[in-house]
């Protein structure tokens, strides 16, 4: 508890004061009911005795008025009274179409018989009669309160933890959007400046091959600005030709990786297109490409093929590398997971993030196999 902040410690003592509450109302509510059930077994006895004492005493001179009141007064518990055969004598507080269906009020007495034993009515000329009873209607809602209770308070617990895993996604993404608005604005003013000295030393000194890499470093720059500037603002998407994005991302990164590592994409022959923005597109197959490379340790082969469903296009990336373990599949697009020593483990976190929150996309770990290789699969919506 120590180590909470004070928004997880007010959570959990909030959920636990919660549990406590429903837990007391829920022993107090059962030990009603049960209460309950056993004033209606003595209602039912009572009921019992009043039916024997009117079939014992009915050719004697007595004043029946209290029998009648007693038998009269059960208008919720229904009963059926049978003789030691089966065969109905009487019911009450039940609906019983047909008398003469055996089936029907045998299938009454054995669903009773479920609920309760029934009374036993010993007569003076030595048979029996028995009786049959349901619990009320009362009695039965009364008994799946409880449930119903336990049920709303853990309801209301999963929307409170829903609620509080919203807030903190919310306040994630507007400290990631502050983050790469402020990196965009940082980075803006020297980079016009490197571009502009570049642009003037390559005037002078055309020829002059660190001026050219000076000039490529200043470019790669203001990309970096660019990408960061779109992450911290709703990017604009327009309709792309998936090919020539995912061609110009094998080119760049080819310039940058060892001569081992092989890249295998046939394009198709027609033209697919996405709809994206293209500096952000282009950063995730970056991502996934170098992220592929790494895990091959600079040397195996990269596949790309692209195929339609329904309206998303369906690009799967396959690496010969060291494999993921199956139970890391959704753990590695989560911030801070890395196995890099220095590794700082948002890359596929912001892969993701790209993907699926700015272009309404999936992407996902379709199958891997320890030193064998994985497969990622994206898909994109269709440009329409």
């Amino acid at each position: 508890m120590k180590n909470l902040s004070p928004r997880n410690r007010f959570l959990l003592i909030l959920i636990a004061a919660t549990l406590c509450v429903s837990s007391v109302t829920v022993y107090f509510t059962n030990q009603f009911v049960s209460h309950l059930a056993q004033e209606e077994r003595i209602k039912i006895d009572l009921w019992a005795n009043a039916v024997k004492y009117i079939s014992t005493e009915s050719d004697s001179c007595q004043d029946f008025s209290l029998i009648f009141e007693i038998i009269q007064n059960n208008r919720t518990v229904p009963v059926v009274l049978t003789d030691e055969s089966g065969k109905l004598i009487g019911f009450r507080n039940i609906d019983i179409p047909d008398v003469n269906d055996t089936l029907s009020v045998n299938k009454i007495i054995k669903s009773m018989l479920n609920e309760h034993e029934p009374i036993e009515i010993n007569l003076p000329d030595g048979s029996k009669n028995y009786v049959y009873y349901f619990d009320s209607v009362t009695l039965k809602k009364l008994n799946y309160y409880p449930y119903i209770q336990l049920f709303i308070v853990l309801f209301f617990i999963l929307i409170l933890f829903y609620s509080y895993n919203q807030n903190r996604k919310s306040e994630q993404n507007l400290i990631w959007l502050g983050m790469a608005k402020e990196t965009a604005h940082q980075l803006g003013t020297p980079t016009s400046s490197l571009l502009a000295c570049s642009s003037i030393l390559q005037e002078k000194y055309s020829d002059d091959e660190v001026i050219k890499e000076l000039e490529k470093d200043a470019r790669r720059i203001e990309t970096i600005t660019n990408r960061f500037s779109k992450i911290g603002s709703s990017p604009s998407l327009e309709s792309l030709n998936i090919n020539q994005i995912i061609s110009n991302a094998i080119a760049y990164q080819k310039k940058r990786c060892p001569e081992s590592v092989r890249f295998f994409f046939a394009p198709s022959r027609s033209e697919i297109h996405a709809k994206g923005n293209e500096v952000l597109l282009l950063w995730v197959f970056e991502n996934l490409f170098k992220n592929a490379i790494d895990a091959m340790g600079g040397s195996g082969k990269i596949g790309i093929t692209i195929g339609e469903e329904k309206n998303y296009l369906v690009i799967d990336i396959a690496d010969s590398g060291k494999g993921i373990e199956k139970r890391h599949f959704k753990e590695i697009f989560k911030a801070g997971y890395t196995t890099k020593e220095r590794g700082w483990g948002i890359g596929l976190s912001l892969t993701k993030r790209i993907v699926e929150q700015y272009h309404k996309g999936q992407i996902f770990v379709l199958n891997s196999e320890v030193g064998k290789g994985t497969t990622i699969r994206i898909l994109l919506r269709k440009a329409l």
